[in-house]
């Protein structure tokens, strides 16, 4: 095989290497034009010192200056007691006293310098301090570059302004933004709260921090944990993402998104929503949630659930508005009202109930639900124009239902007893119902059984006053006091116009099936729906007075 050699002239060669320079500065051309700094080779000059030595045998490259030394490099002047000139890499060693300055804006003091002319970087150690207006950051080693206008540290630091104290094992300062970055171990102290994080920017400019990292701010009342989002240390708004936790004296509000504005005292949170009351064992969500800690008062909307876990088994309640009202906040009286509307569902697995709208009173611990109540508990159905449901330690003490009283038990699918007056008193043992008082025009359809559960009979009668014993879940005995008359029917003899009280309606087609059902609105048939009358509740005979259980 054949080789080829070229052979390259003298003036080839100088062609060449004119290409490859005009190449090089083409290159540099294009970094400059992409945003690149130009890094300017500049002399460090001398412009004053006491005394000027060198030798030109040993260091013939380097001035020893002593004394009030003054030198300059672009427009940063610098000051030292002593220094070392490196004319051949232009750079420069300083001495006890240094100080940097830049304009009237920005002064940097240490006690050791080493400035390199070439790259425009300035290394400075022991008892640094950069001043820039009313931003000092100290350090025990600063490199500043001065082509970005950006310093930094590595072991340790310290940025005050005005209103914040912020530290750090590493961060970076920016002069010509004023924003700095830290990172490991961050502490931001204000007078009103602290900041802990492992990545923190802060704005000395706008006083605003982003969080970028698990971040805790703590004051006196509250408590915020967040993982990504931006807090106004002069406003003191938060604008937080990523499930972050907003926590108020036991209540604990937590979303996709939330907002806080601690000067005004409330907070806002935004899908997927839980705001949980440790102390009293409740909780509301839903899609969007709204809590005002000065007042006590909250809301949540879209999909809102109220639910209470002070026992061991949940009460779910769902409407298309929760809201929370506070009364003697700050008190020894304070008490709260839970008012829930519209279309109203809850169920727990021993009672269940829907109306139009319901409000809860901490003060009575009692609970009263309007337009078309209906309670379901077991077998048995409640409903009337209002129901009154008065809860001890959070189970039923006893409800009173007040006007068009119905009380349905069903026993198969043809037979209900049936039960209808002007008011009734239900009165329950350990969560389950056992007396129920009926009064004023009462009505009852009764199918008494043997010891076998078998059905002997249906008891049609009337009269002013009923009581009903229940064991099970399940009507056991009843007994009308005063001028009453019925009938007792064989089961092969039931007339079918007496089966049927004339306001008895069944509505297990509204009944909640489960915590999940409670979404799903079902209203009544047309027809079904009481027209409310304008009758009081009777006065109570002498067995209708109410005795609290006391726990």
């Amino acid at each position: 095989m054949e080789k080829l050699y070229i052979q390259v002239s003298g003036m080839d060669k100088r062609l060449i290497i004119v290409l490859i320079a005009l190449f090089g500065i083409c290159l540099l051309s294009a970094q400059d034009r992409n945003g690149v700094p130009d890094r300017k080779k500049k002399r460090v000059d001398l412009l004053y010192a006491d005394e000027a030595q060198a030798d030109q045998q040993l260091r013939p490259d380097v001035q020893v200056l002593i004394g009030s030394v003054r030198m300059k490099h672009d427009s940063m002047y610098m000051f030292c007691d002593s220094a070392l000139i490196y004319e051949k890499i232009n750079s420069v060693e300083a001495f006890g006293n240094v100080r940097m300055e830049q304009g009237d804006t920005l002064f940097i003091y240490g006690d050791y310098l080493y400035y390199d002319g070439m790259s425009q970087l300035a290394m400075l150690r022991e008892n640094v301090r950069l001043i820039n207006r009313n931003t000092e950051l100290t350090t025990d080693s600063l490199n500043y570059d001065r082509l970005y206008n950006l310093g930094y540290y590595f072991d340790g630091g310290t940025l005050t302004d005005e209103e914040n104290v912020l530290t750090s094992e590493w961060g970076e300062y920016s002069p010509a933004t004023k924003l700095a970055i830290f990172n490991h171990t961050v502490k931001l102290v204000n007078p009103k709260f602290v900041l802990t994080s492992d990545t923190l920017k802060y704005s000395t400019d706008s006083k605003i921090a982003t969080i970028l990292g698990p971040s805790d701010i703590v004051s006196d009342k509250n408590h915020i944990y967040s993982e990504r989002g931006v807090y106004n240390t002069a406003s003191e708004q938060a604008e937080l993402l990523d499930r972050s936790i907003l926590t108020n004296e036991g209540k604990r509000l937590t979303g996709d998104s939330l907002f806080y504005d601690r000067k005004l005292g409330y907070g806002e949170a935004f899908d997927n929503v839980q705001m949980n009351d440790t102390v009293n064992k409740n909780m509301l969500t839903g899609n969007y949630c709204f809590y005002n800690e000065l007042t006590g008062n909250a809301i949540a909307t879209q999909r809102a659930v109220a639910i209470d876990y002070s026992q061991g088994d949940s009460l779910f309640m769902h409407g298309d508005t929760l809201r929370l009202v506070t009364y003697n906040l700050n008190t020894d009286s304070v008490y709260c009202e839970m008012r829930v509307y519209h279309k109203v569902r809850a169920y727990r697995t021993d009672v269940q109930a829907v109306c139009d709208s319901l409000v809860y009173n901490s003060k009575d611990s009692c609970m009263t639900m309007y337009t078309d109540p209906i309670l379901w508990h077991g077998a048995q159905q409640l409903l009337g124009e209002e129901i009154k449901v008065y809860m001890n330690d959070s189970t039923i003490d006893w409800a009173h239902i007040i006007n068009q009283a119905l009380a349905v038990e069903q026993k198969d699918s043809v037979h209900y007893n049936q039960v209808t007056g002007k008011e009734m008193k239900a009165f329950f043992e350990s969560g389950d119902m056992r007396r129920v008082d009926v009064n004023g025009n009462v009505l009852i359809v009764f199918y008494p059984e043997e010891k076998d559960s078998t059905m002997i009979g249906m008891n049609y009668a009337e009269g002013s006053f009923l009581r009903i014993f229940l064991k099970d879940r399940k009507m056991e005995s009843a007994a009308l006091i005063g001028k009453s008359n019925g009938t007792l029917y064989p089961m092969d003899q039931l007339p079918a116009d007496k089966m049927r009280l004339p306001s008895f309606v069944w509505f297990d087609y509204i009944r909640p099936l489960n915590k999940h059902d409670i979404f799903e609105w079902r209203g009544k048939k047309a027809g079904e729906t009481l027209k409310k009358s304008d009758r009081k509740p009777s006065a109570s005979p002498r067995d209708m007075h109410i005795k609290r259980t006391k726990k």
